[in-house]
């Protein structure tokens, strides 16, 4: 296939010893490889730096730096690490003329199909409109291949594949919880399309949010739902829906999370087109499901 121009790759590691070998042979052995694969090691703990280091020495297309990290943190820190990275391989490929028109972004807990950039950057060429887009995770528990849900208009965060011109015209990416879907909403309200594919995949070696468990996981939901100004109505949509999915805590996790946002967090994102359109969509689904049942909002 002809492609217009090459893609760079950002991930960001924490302590990732277990999944990096696979992530990286399944990078290496993409149809189309990479013009550059920055990875930012968040001061890792485990095994990380060394595996990353012997990966680095061994193709010059892979460059490894190491940031001043913390503990794991999937909110603002990691907007932080993914900002930063994104930001630097830009100016990486900008100083050595590196021909860039797609910037990847996938986390160090992917395992990617050969040749998902080839059937990703395709797409891309099919819609000059398309602003960022990505694949579809499933995840293995016990022996069956879960696919994760999720609507085909919004990329999920990992996993995810922007055009150059899109990424930048909306400010980079985004110091925010939630920080990819505020990047989904930004690319929209400039005018461009998303999408999410759901016949190309990446393998996670665990459920989405469930690095350090899904209580955890589930109550930064929850936190980052309050600091984007959710619809109280959506919130509540929400947590019902998690308590009725295993394991069915989730949604006590979630609801603790967003009341913590209330009590703690108090302030909400400060990108007021942003904050609008969560309100103007949530309150339309709202309406929506009040109808359903004859309520007025």
């Amino acid at each position: 296939m002809a492609i217009k121009s090459g893609y760079i790759l950002t991930t960001p590691c924490k302590n990732e010893e277990k999944s990096l070998p696979e992530l990286a042979e399944s990078i290496i052995n993409q149809t189309i490889t990479p013009k550059l694969w920055l990875i930012i090691n968040d001061n890792s703990t485990d095994n990380s730096a060394k595996i990353l280091r012997d990966i680095e020495t061994k193709y010059n297309w892979i460059r490894v730096v190491t940031s001043e990290g913390q503990k794991r943190d999937l909110s603002f820190h990691y907007a932080e690490v993914v900002r930063y990275g994104l930001s630097l391989s830009l100016e990486i490929s900008s100083a050595e003329k590196i021909p860039v028109e797609y910037i990847g972004l996938i986390d160090a807990d992917m395992i990617l199909e050969k040749n998902f950039f080839e059937k990703m950057i395709d797409r891309f060429e099919q819609d000059p409109n398309l602003g960022v887009a990505s694949g579809s995770t499933a995840y293995f528990e016990a022996e069956n291949l879960v696919t994760e849900k999720g609507r085909d208009n919004l990329p999920i965060g990992g996993l995810r594949v922007w055009r150059r011109e899109c990424l930048i015209e909306t400010g980079g990416f985004p110091l925010s919880y939630s920080a990819d879907s505020v990047s989904n909403v930004l690319a929209l309200l400039h005018g461009w399309d998303t999408k999410k594919f759901e016949d190309i995949i990446g393998i996670q070696t665990r459920r989405t949010g469930s690095a350090e468990g899904l209580w955890k996981g589930y109550k930064t939901k929850g936190e980052s739902d309050y600091y984007r100004d959710y619809h109280p109505i959506y919130v509540l949509s929400k947590f019902i829906k998690y308590s009725f999915t295993h394991p069915f805590y989730i949604g006590i996790a979630y609801m603790e999370g967003y009341i913590n946002g209330i009590v703690k967090i108090k302030k909400k994102i400060c990108i007021p087109e942003v904050r609008r359109y969560y309100r103007k969509k949530h309150l339309e689904i709202g309406r929506y499901y009040a109808g359903k049942f004859k309520f007025k909002l």
